[in-house]
């Protein structure tokens, strides 16, 4: 079974990449730089950038699944630091992904705090989206969100608490309408188990999901 990752140079891309090959699946990368991505067994790199249509076209060929952990970029982790990508980057990508899916089973990585889930987050940081660039990313996973909800596709859009790098062992829990409540944060590494795991999980599709420590 083959996965088109998009996404893979960031800090949750690798370890999924990490998780994916080591689960068995083979999977295709796209990257601006593909000297980026270090070329292993059953990693094949094709060299573009997903607002192309054409690009996607290309890599998404012979895939059975697709995984997205794109996201807004800035300069820095500071909030108001200047953005790397344009501010209509994820909902750019999902247009055009949505035109080459056919089908296929997607999961996408968005964040706790998009759409109803804005009054479930702690204030201090429903602030920062509200008052920082922070903000740009997701109103865009918002947007994002919309159009793959609003498709035709067997969808599963996860919504990640906050994410840290801890490199421990931890137990998740998955949130269905704030039920049960959400932990403030998850380890990138657990994510990555969760969302490959979870291309197999038929009783997510169609599904919103919030992943925290457990």
């Amino acid at each position: 079974m083959r996965i088109l990752l998009l996404g893979a140079t960031g800090r949750t891309g690798i370890l999924v990449l990490k998780e994916a090959l080591a689960q068995g699946y083979e999977v295709n990368c796209l990257s601006r730089n593909s000297e980026r991505i270090e070329k292993r067994e059953g990693l094949t790199v094709f060299e573009g950038n997903p607002t192309n249509k054409a690009d996607l076209e290309k890599v998404i060929e012979g895939c059975d699944f697709v995984l997205s952990v794109l996201n807004i970029s800035r300069k820095s982790d500071f909030p108001w630091s200047k953005l790397r990508t344009p501010e209509n980057y994820l909902s750019s990508v999902m247009t055009n992904l949505l035109s080459v899916v056919e089908g296929r089973r997607i999961i996408i990585c968005s964040a706790w705090g998009t759409a109803e889930t804005r009054v479930d987050i702690p204030k201090w940081f429903k602030w920062l989206i509200e008052n920082s660039n922070i903000g740009v990313a997701y109103r865009d996973h918002e947007k994002q969100e919309e159009l793959l909800a609003n498709s035709n596709t067997k969808w599963t859009i996860v919504r990640p608490a906050g994410l840290t790098n801890s490199k421990k062992v931890e137990t998740f829990k998955a949130s269905f309408n704030n039920v049960p409540k959400p932990s403030i944060t998850i380890s990138r590494q657990s994510l990555a188990k969760y969302l490959v795991r979870g291309l197999k999980d038929e009783d997510l599709i169609g599904k919103k999901v919030v992943i925290s420590k457990g």
